[in-house]
């Protein structure tokens, strides 16, 4: 396996394996994957980063500024999907190490994750990665007619936004 910069070509798999977590209903409040060209339009434009075994799109990690007020320049939420037959393989684990990596050398000082309670996997991803929870949105928005939660997790970097 291989972690690379997202190409142009690979937001069709990418959109893919979003649908894939979209259809486990505790991925997402979205209940269907965007066209790839919005979805390219969607988050920052660094660092966007996928997985890639035998030339196939396995995975991926991408950020989303959380406002675009300048005191929260450094402060960016998580989005991270790895293919149904490789998870549970160490992918996620290895893209979300690397996007905290690149991130910092972005001056990115707060990555933040907003997981269903659900997501017992995510959840433990993120706490292996460094992330802590910080809180909850109790009822936040409905999936499938159902009022949901979701648990915020944020990291803070060690290297940018010490001072």
């Amino acid at each position: 396996m291989k972690i690379r910069s997202v190409q142009l070509n690979d937001w069709s798999a990418m959109a893919a394996i979003y649908q894939q977590g979209i259809d486990t209903g505790n991925a997402t409040m979205e209940t269907r994957a965007p066209l790839p060209e919005a979805m390219a339009n969607a988050y920052m434009t660094s660092p966007q980063l996928v997985a890639v075994e035998a030339g196939t799109v396995i995975g991926y990690a991408l950020l989303t500024a959380v406002s675009g007020r300048c005191v929260f320049s450094g402060v960016a939420e998580v989005s991270l999907y790895v293919d149904a037959a490789h998870r549970g393989k160490g992918v996620g684990q290895q893209l979300l190490n690397q996007l905290i990596i690149e991130s910092e050398t972005k001056n990115l000082w707060t990555l933040q994750a907003s997981i269903f309670p659900e997501n017992t996997a995510s959840i433990a991803l993120h706490k292996r990665c460094g992330f802590r929870e910080i809180g909850h949105h109790e009822r936040i928005g409905k999936r499938a007619g159902i009022w949901r939660n979701i648990l915020l997790l944020e990291r803070r970097s060690t290297q940018v936004g010490i001072d």
